[in-house]
């Protein structure tokens, strides 16, 4: 901890003074001048930790040798050490598959929990619950209100259900709840090819609305417009961009719990960041003991910690699995949340999902498709095997593209292709439920650990 000379010294310095130290620091540079202070103070106590690990590790070889004897509590922290070890092994069996019995127990008992909180914060906050529950029931008297203005109620629902489910479909793919669920891969992307096919097949984007976007129909009027990739994004970004901003959303968690901790003076019970306060004060100083995944991590954290609104922005922006990690440290570091979610937001929204509607576009452009289809007729043996329900997928796709709402088709057979996409669908949404439930129940024995840590002190 700084001495009291320390702390006023930090305290009296201009915010040019600390954003000049800082940087001699290679420390974020941005924030009020109570986050500065906050930082610098935090590089202290990280430098005067780092020597104090040092001479630990140092005073342990002596004592290994025989030179000294381990003190009380080194012994202590030791096997502090130890039992969040076993407790961290002892959770990875909590699981379905393993301890099923175990795990829809812990699973129930933390869905109870987590109820009690939220009635007890909504609890808390009376008077915004009130003005929410007020303006709820003022919309559904408008909603359900006859007058000429349902038209615009009508359009303005559509558009707000549309919106929402994109979304949520965001949040989902990010949020941290299990594994995650891979939405990209399995609704806004084929939703993006669909369109795609559909707009070189009719040879417009005019589809009319209904059935659009429940259903994609040629219009009456099929013209013969040039088909653009630009054309082609311009009618999707509206769903690309809600989907990216629920992703961002998604990534506010791991930021909101950090920065709590860090303002409460608590430690963060998360295994992540464990894991990197590990990488920073331990294996920082010997990289060849690091594995490919620990560099990437440590990367990430000086990235952001260095950089600032740039940093956060670059690491959006492309395929980021360790994002978290952004978030964990801009919250630790009291990042402004401006700074962190509007990076976030621009890198996920709007860079990183034009790049991912450029790849789907490109890829499932008339031509490609029909070069990916006749490469595959030239495969040897089995080429025209699996050509077949390639080409009978497109060719049942296209028809569905000039039925008109309302007429009669015939009744058209399977494809094994679709029957096995919804397959696919259908298995990942239920291990994703399977992990929340799995998550959930592991949660659940963290708080046994981390109450029984307390109650032995």
């Amino acid at each position: 901890m700084l001495n009291k000379l320390t702390q006023e010294e930090i305290q009296s310095w201009t915010a040019a003074q600390l954003r000049a130290q800082l940087k001699k620091r290679k420390l974020g540079t941005n924030g009020k001048k109570n986050e500065l202070v906050a930082r610098l103070m935090e590089s202290e106590k990280t430098m005067k930790k780092s020597k104090t690990k040092a001479r630990q590790r140092k005073h342990d070889d002596a004592a290994s040798s025989g030179d000294r004897d381990l003190n009380g509590s080194v012994s202590d922290k030791k096997q502090d050490e130890k039992q969040r070890e076993m407790d961290k092994q002892e959770r990875e069996s909590i699981v379905l598959w393993r301890s099923p019995v175990r795990t829809i127990r812990y699973f129930f008992l933390e869905a109870s929990v987590l109820l009690y909180l939220l009635g007890k914060r909504l609890y808390n906050r009376k008077k915004a619950v009130a003005l929410c529950v007020l303006i709820s029931l003022i919309l559904l008297a408008v909603y359900h209100v006859e007058g000429a203005h349902q038209e615009t109620v009508g359009s303005v629902e559509k558009t707000f259900l549309w919106c929402a489910y994109w979304v949520g479909l965001g949040i989902l793919s990010s949020v941290g709840l299990g594994t995650g669920l891979h939405t990209f891969l399995l609704y806004l992307g084929p939703h993006i090819a669909a369109v795609t096919l559909a707009a070189y097949e009719c040879m417009s984007t005019d589809f009319p609305e209904p059935p659009y976007p429940t259903q994609i129909v040629c219009p009456d009027d099929e013209g013969h417009q040039y088909i653009s990739m630009w054309k082609i994004i311009s009618k999707v970004r509206l769903e690309s961009f809600m989907w990216g901003a629920g992703t961002a959303i998604g990534e506010l968690p791991p930021y909101f719990m950090a920065r709590a901790a860090r303002l409460s003076g608590a430690d963060i019970d998360d295994d992540d960041f464990e894991e990197l306060e590990e990488l920073i004060h331990e294996k920082k100083d010997h990289p060849e003991e690091m594995s490919f995944l620990e560099k990437a991590k440590l990367s990430i954290h000086n990235l952001v910690q260095r950089v600032g609104f740039f940093g956060i922005l670059l690491c959006a922006s492309i395929p980021n699995p360790l994002f978290d990690l952004a978030g964990i440290t801009c919250g630790h570091f009291l990042i402004p949340f401006w700074t962190f979610f509007g990076a976030t937001l621009i890198g996920k929204a709007i860079i990183k999902m034009h790049i991912q509607k450029l790849f789907v576009i490109f890829l499932f452009s008339e031509h490609h498709v029909e070069t990916v289809v006749s490469l595959i007729g030239k495969l040897p043996k089995y080429g025209p095997v699996l050509q077949t329900p390639f080409k009978e997928y497109l060719r049942v796709q296209k028809e569905k593209l000039h039925h008109k709402p309302g007429s009669s088709s015939h009744k058209e057979s399977g494809n094994v292709l679709a029957w096995i996409f919804e397959k696919v669908v259908i298995v990942m949404v239920a291990y994703f439920l399977l992990s929340i439930i799995n998550s959930m129940a592991q949660n659940y024995h963290k708080r046994q650990c981390k109450t029984k840590r307390l109650l032995s002190r």
